[in-house]
């Protein structure tokens, strides 16, 4: 058996997790969603401490109304 080790570099992961390219790839994958839902449901990206945020959320009334009768979200993220 070899005695290979492998050794993440933290630091390059978080930098990859938190550029450009992967905003803009969350960012599709949230207006995705948006398609699927119609009116009232808006999304916001945003960077954390670790990694870029992606999220899609009700905004009116009816929206919020229709995600908990129907889980509308998870169903379009899927």
């Amino acid at each position: 058996m070899s005695k290979f080790k492998f050794v993440l570099n933290r630091a390059s992961v978080r930098e990859l997790m938190k550029s450009e390219e992967m905003q803009s790839i969350l960012k599709d994958k949230a207006d995705s969603a948006l398609n699927s839902l119609g009116e009232g449901y808006k999304s916001d990206i945003h960077v954390g401490k670790n990694r870029a945020n992606a999220m899609v959320y009700a905004d009116t009334y009816q929206a919020k109304r229709d995600n908990l009768k129907n889980n509308s979200i998870l169903k379009a993220v899927r």
